[in-house]
């Protein structure tokens, strides 16, 4: 992962995301496995998350971009991505 990453949310059972921003300027969302279940690491953009994830990993990967779900259209969406705070 690159330098500029932020934990975002670790599950009762050992699972992580973190977000990612990348020297771009892109930012991702970086899932995290615990060792027992032998999943490997995934990455994803910010947007795929949020249109994919429901759970808890998502309302604080929000927390992180500073939105809420009732603001998530697709123009404030793209904002979102493109002014994600790290």
């Amino acid at each position: 992962m690159s330098d500029n990453v932020v934990e975002l949310y670790c599950s009762s059972n050992g699972d992580t995301w973190f977000l990612e921003r990348d020297s771009a300027g892109s930012s991702f969302v970086v899932h995290e496995p615990n060792r027992p279940s032998g999943g490997h690491r995934s990455r994803v953009s910010t947007e795929e998350f949020l249109k994919r994830s429901q759970g808890p990993e998502r309302q604080a990967l929000l927390r992180a971009l500073d939105t809420n779900e009732a603001e998530l259209d697709d123009d404030s969406l793209q904002a979102v991505m493109r002014d994600c705070p790290l």
